[in-house]
């Protein structure tokens, strides 16, 4: 398919830019600043994406990690399979970490929310609510402390498929059309969720909020790409661009 082929040729151009992989982490943060800073100014007039229930948030943000692994885990395999099937294996288990870390996260992150909130219905507080859950199956409204989980994800699932495509600048001999297409569709992925982490930084959250949870975002990706994978004891890095398959 000539038309695939293109496209995955564009893309790998794209992502040869310095700018575009290597300032990616530094992309995310100019955006959560400027766009909370923009929101703050209450001159941004409503569209379809303030709206919590538009396409993109219901049924691609709300079930990002499940997006992410979808495309990522047999892109990842088929990608480093000719290399080994051990080397494939391990790969793979960057997966485990990263979803061990996306859970671990966000379970803290709702942990927080409950720790320093408070229920209140009709502007009454409720004490005998001690949860979001609870406080909102009772019709209240749940005022704690909310690290924005969209943009933790959003950064955390771009900058770990950014890091895990790298590989196709160099696979002009052994590609085939599901590996061009899952790359196709990784690619597109990757676009959503920047366009929906602009959306958060302007339209929900504050400074703080999406700033923490970008800055965690960043943080877990530099922790395990940066500092663990190079190691032995580790899943490893995906292949380098520098080689020639």
């Amino acid at each position: 398919m000539a038309g695939v082929d293109i496209i995955v040729n564009k893309f790998v151009a794209l992502w040869r830019i310095p700018f575009v992989r290597l300032k990616l982490p530094w992309i995310f943060l100019g955006l959560s600043m400027v766009g909370s800073f923009v929101k703050s100014t209450q001159l941004v007039p409503e569209t379809y994406f303030s709206n919590s229930r538009n396409v993109l948030n219901m049924y691609f943000v709300k079930v990002s990690w499940g997006w992410t692994l979808l495309l990522l885990t047999p892109f990842i395999f088929l990608i480093h399979y000719n290399h080994s099937l051990t080397f494939a294996l391990r790969r793979m288990s960057s997966l485990v970490v990263a979803t061990a870390i996306w859970y671990t996260f966000t379970e803290t992150f709702f942990y927080i929310e409950d720790a320093t909130g408070t229920c209140h219905r009709d502007q009454v507080p409720h004490k005998e609510f001690t949860t979001k859950w609870r406080c909102r199956s009772a019709g209240g409204q749940w005022d704690g402390y909310d690290i924005s989980g969209h943009s933790f994800i959003l950064s955390y699932s771009a900058l770990i498929i950014a890091e895990e495509m790298a590989p196709m600048a160099i696979m002009e001999r052994n590609r085939n059309i599901v590996l061009d297409l899952l790359y196709v569709s990784l690619n597109g992925i990757v676009f959503i969720w920047i366009w929906m982490f602009m959306c958060t930084s302007v339209y929900f959250h504050n400074f703080w909020q999406n700033g923490l949870g970008t800055v965690f975002g960043i943080l877990a990706w530099f922790v395990t790409y940066r500092v663990w994978y190079p190691k032995p004891l580790s899943p490893g890095l995906p292949l380098k661009p520098t080689k020639q398959s």
